[in-house]
């Protein structure tokens, strides 16, 4: 008897790109988007990772804007916790943001 393979969410194809970025750097929305199959939906990104079913697995702190910004509302640990998680791996952030050119994952 054959079991048919379960075709994987785009949820869990977020939290396995998620799970492969290196400490130390971060990833934009976008690129977690691209990398899980779908490159235009970043807001999608965003949202599943507010449901991160494992945030002390799935790192989703290493996940920031276009820009470089941190969740204006990280949904683990409040306020300030995405800094405080990120300086912990030497990721430099001043103003609520992360050099893209310094930390970007590539």
């Amino acid at each position: 008897m054959t079991e048919k393979k379960r075709e994987k969410s785009f949820s869990d194809r977020i939290y396995e790109a998620v799970s492969r970025i290196p400490r130390g750097t971060v990833a934009t929305y976008g690129q977690i988007a691209a990398a899980a199959g779908n490159g235009g939906a970043a807001r999608a990104v965003g949202n599943a990772l507010h449901r991160n079913p494992l945030p002390g697995v799935i790192p989703c702190h290493r996940v920031v804007s276009a820009q470089g910004r941190l969740a204006p509302h990280f949904a683990f640990g409040g306020e300030g916790q995405q800094q405080k998680l990120l300086e912990a791996e030497g990721v430099e952030v001043i103003d609520c943001r992360v050099d893209l050119k310094k930390y970007q994952m590539r």
